[in-house]
Protein backbone atom coordinates (compact mmCIF):
# COMPACT_ATOMS: atom_id res chain seq x y z
CA UNK A 1 0.00 0.00 0.00
CA UNK A 2 1.27 3.48 -0.87
CA UNK A 3 1.63 6.27 1.71
CA UNK A 4 -1.57 7.90 0.47
CA UNK A 5 -3.57 4.75 1.30
CA UNK A 6 -4.12 3.55 -2.27
CA UNK A 7 -3.33 0.05 -3.41
CA UNK A 8 -0.70 0.59 -6.08
CA UNK A 9 2.85 -0.40 -6.68
CA UNK A 10 3.96 -3.88 -5.82
CA UNK A 11 5.79 -6.47 -7.79
CA UNK A 12 6.68 -5.55 -11.35
CA UNK A 13 6.17 -7.82 -14.31
CA UNK A 14 9.30 -9.81 -15.14
CA UNK A 15 10.95 -9.12 -11.80
CA UNK A 16 12.37 -11.82 -9.59
CA UNK A 17 14.27 -14.98 -10.34
CA UNK A 18 13.74 -16.47 -13.78
CA UNK A 19 12.22 -19.92 -14.04
CA UNK A 20 14.67 -22.76 -14.28
CA UNK A 21 14.82 -24.69 -17.55
CA UNK A 22 12.90 -27.99 -17.53
CA UNK A 23 16.01 -29.92 -18.57
CA UNK A 24 17.89 -28.42 -15.60
CA UNK A 25 15.06 -29.27 -13.17
CA UNK A 26 15.08 -32.88 -14.37
CA UNK A 27 18.88 -33.07 -14.12
CA UNK A 28 18.81 -31.65 -10.56
CA UNK A 29 16.30 -34.29 -9.48
CA UNK A 30 13.16 -32.14 -9.05
CA UNK A 31 14.16 -30.41 -5.81
CA UNK A 32 10.77 -28.65 -5.63
CA UNK A 33 8.94 -32.03 -5.48
CA UNK A 34 6.20 -30.81 -7.80
CA UNK A 35 4.94 -32.82 -10.73
CA UNK A 36 6.96 -32.03 -13.85
CA UNK A 37 5.08 -32.05 -17.13
CA UNK A 38 7.45 -33.33 -19.81
CA UNK A 39 6.56 -32.82 -23.46
CA UNK A 40 7.92 -35.43 -25.81
CA UNK A 41 8.96 -33.94 -29.14
CA UNK A 42 8.18 -35.80 -32.37
CA UNK A 43 10.87 -37.57 -34.34
CA UNK A 44 12.89 -35.18 -36.55
CA UNK A 45 11.05 -34.39 -39.78
CA UNK A 46 7.80 -35.93 -38.54
CA UNK A 47 4.69 -33.82 -37.94
CA UNK A 48 2.10 -35.36 -35.64
CA UNK A 49 -1.50 -35.19 -36.96
CA UNK A 50 -3.23 -31.87 -36.30
CA UNK A 51 0.01 -29.94 -35.86
CA UNK A 52 0.26 -28.14 -39.16
CA UNK A 53 1.99 -24.79 -39.28
CA UNK A 54 -0.48 -21.94 -38.73
CA UNK A 55 -0.78 -19.96 -41.93
CA UNK A 56 1.18 -16.70 -41.62
CA UNK A 57 -0.63 -13.46 -42.31
CA UNK A 58 -0.42 -12.12 -45.88
CA UNK A 59 1.57 -9.00 -44.98
CA UNK A 60 4.56 -11.18 -44.01
CA UNK A 61 5.13 -12.12 -47.65
CA UNK A 62 4.39 -8.93 -49.58
CA UNK A 63 6.81 -7.46 -52.08
CA UNK A 64 8.70 -4.43 -50.81
CA UNK A 65 9.11 -1.03 -52.45
CA UNK A 66 12.57 -2.01 -53.71
CA UNK A 67 11.07 -5.04 -55.50
CA UNK A 68 12.66 -7.63 -53.22
CA UNK A 69 10.57 -10.16 -51.37
CA UNK A 70 10.09 -9.68 -47.64
CA UNK A 71 11.87 -12.34 -45.59
CA UNK A 72 9.36 -12.42 -42.71
CA UNK A 73 7.47 -15.41 -44.12
CA UNK A 74 10.69 -17.46 -44.37
CA UNK A 75 11.72 -16.50 -40.84
CA UNK A 76 8.22 -17.36 -39.57
CA UNK A 77 8.40 -20.82 -41.19
CA UNK A 78 11.95 -21.50 -39.91
CA UNK A 79 10.99 -20.46 -36.38
CA UNK A 80 7.83 -22.58 -36.39
CA UNK A 81 9.76 -25.60 -37.71
CA UNK A 82 12.27 -25.20 -34.88
CA UNK A 83 9.46 -24.94 -32.32
CA UNK A 84 7.79 -28.00 -33.85
CA UNK A 85 11.02 -30.02 -33.62
CA UNK A 86 11.22 -29.13 -29.93
CA UNK A 87 7.56 -30.13 -29.44
CA UNK A 88 6.45 -26.76 -28.10
CA UNK A 89 4.87 -25.22 -31.20
CA UNK A 90 1.37 -25.41 -29.71
CA UNK A 91 2.47 -23.45 -26.61
CA UNK A 92 3.71 -20.40 -28.51
CA UNK A 93 1.12 -17.98 -29.83
CA UNK A 94 1.43 -17.57 -33.64
CA UNK A 95 1.18 -13.79 -33.14
CA UNK A 96 4.42 -13.92 -31.12
CA UNK A 97 6.13 -15.76 -33.97
CA UNK A 98 4.79 -13.19 -36.46
CA UNK A 99 6.05 -10.29 -34.34
CA UNK A 100 9.48 -11.90 -34.11
CA UNK A 101 9.57 -12.64 -37.85
CA UNK A 102 8.49 -9.09 -38.72
CA UNK A 103 11.11 -7.49 -36.45
CA UNK A 104 13.85 -9.80 -37.73
CA UNK A 105 12.95 -9.17 -41.37
CA UNK A 106 12.85 -5.40 -40.87
CA UNK A 107 16.22 -5.52 -39.09
CA UNK A 108 17.69 -7.45 -42.02
CA UNK A 109 16.12 -4.95 -44.43
CA UNK A 110 17.67 -1.99 -42.55
CA UNK A 111 21.06 -3.69 -42.43
CA UNK A 112 20.80 -4.30 -46.17
CA UNK A 113 20.15 -0.58 -46.80
CA UNK A 114 23.03 0.41 -44.50
CA UNK A 115 25.34 -1.92 -46.42
CA UNK A 116 24.20 -0.43 -49.71
CA UNK A 117 24.23 3.31 -48.84
CA UNK A 118 26.59 3.55 -45.85
CA UNK A 119 26.36 4.89 -42.33
CA UNK A 120 25.97 8.57 -43.25
CA UNK A 121 23.30 10.49 -45.12
CA UNK A 122 22.78 14.04 -46.34
CA UNK A 123 20.59 16.35 -44.24
CA UNK A 124 17.51 17.33 -46.30
CA UNK A 125 17.77 21.09 -45.71
CA UNK A 126 21.41 21.86 -44.88
CA UNK A 127 23.02 19.12 -47.02
CA UNK A 128 25.44 18.46 -44.14
CA UNK A 129 26.39 14.84 -43.41
CA UNK A 130 24.31 13.20 -40.69
CA UNK A 131 23.99 9.69 -39.32
CA UNK A 132 21.82 7.53 -41.52
CA UNK A 133 18.31 7.12 -40.07
CA UNK A 134 18.52 3.44 -40.98
CA UNK A 135 21.13 2.92 -38.25
CA UNK A 136 18.72 3.92 -35.47
CA UNK A 137 15.86 2.04 -37.15
CA UNK A 138 18.01 -1.10 -37.34
CA UNK A 139 18.87 -0.75 -33.66
CA UNK A 140 15.18 -0.43 -32.72
CA UNK A 141 14.19 -3.46 -34.80
CA UNK A 142 17.08 -5.45 -33.37
CA UNK A 143 15.94 -4.57 -29.85
CA UNK A 144 12.34 -5.53 -30.64
CA UNK A 145 13.55 -8.76 -32.25
CA UNK A 146 15.56 -9.63 -29.13
CA UNK A 147 12.55 -8.98 -26.86
CA UNK A 148 10.26 -11.07 -29.06
CA UNK A 149 12.79 -13.89 -29.22
CA UNK A 150 13.30 -13.82 -25.44
CA UNK A 151 9.54 -14.32 -25.01
CA UNK A 152 9.49 -17.31 -27.38
CA UNK A 153 12.71 -18.81 -26.03
CA UNK A 154 11.48 -18.61 -22.42
CA UNK A 155 8.48 -20.78 -23.35
CA UNK A 156 10.79 -23.30 -25.04
CA UNK A 157 13.21 -23.29 -22.11
CA UNK A 158 10.44 -23.87 -19.56
CA UNK A 159 8.83 -26.74 -21.47
CA UNK A 160 11.55 -28.61 -23.36
CA UNK A 161 13.25 -31.59 -21.69
CA UNK A 162 15.74 -32.11 -24.54
CA UNK A 163 18.52 -29.82 -25.79
CA UNK A 164 16.67 -26.69 -26.87
CA UNK A 165 19.64 -24.63 -28.09
CA UNK A 166 20.63 -26.62 -31.18
CA UNK A 167 19.52 -25.26 -34.54
CA UNK A 168 18.30 -22.02 -32.98
CA UNK A 169 16.89 -19.84 -35.84
CA UNK A 170 17.68 -16.66 -33.90
CA UNK A 171 21.42 -17.34 -34.15
CA UNK A 172 21.17 -17.65 -37.93
CA UNK A 173 20.04 -14.04 -38.52
CA UNK A 174 23.36 -12.96 -40.06
CA UNK A 175 23.12 -15.83 -42.51
CA UNK A 176 19.65 -14.58 -43.44
CA UNK A 177 21.16 -11.14 -43.98
CA UNK A 178 23.70 -12.58 -46.42
CA UNK A 179 20.95 -14.53 -48.22
CA UNK A 180 18.93 -11.31 -48.62
CA UNK A 181 21.76 -9.83 -50.69
CA UNK A 182 21.42 -12.50 -53.34
CA UNK A 183 17.67 -12.04 -53.88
Amino acid sequence: MAKDGTMRGGRRAGSGAKKKALADRIADGNTGHRNIKVLTPPEPGELPPGRDMPKPKAFLGRKQANGKSFMAKKIYAATWRWLNEKGVDQLVNPDSIERYAMSAARWIQCEDVISEYGLTAKHPTTSEPIASPFVSMAEKYKSAMARDWAEIYQIVKENCATDYSAGNPHTDMMENLFKQKSL
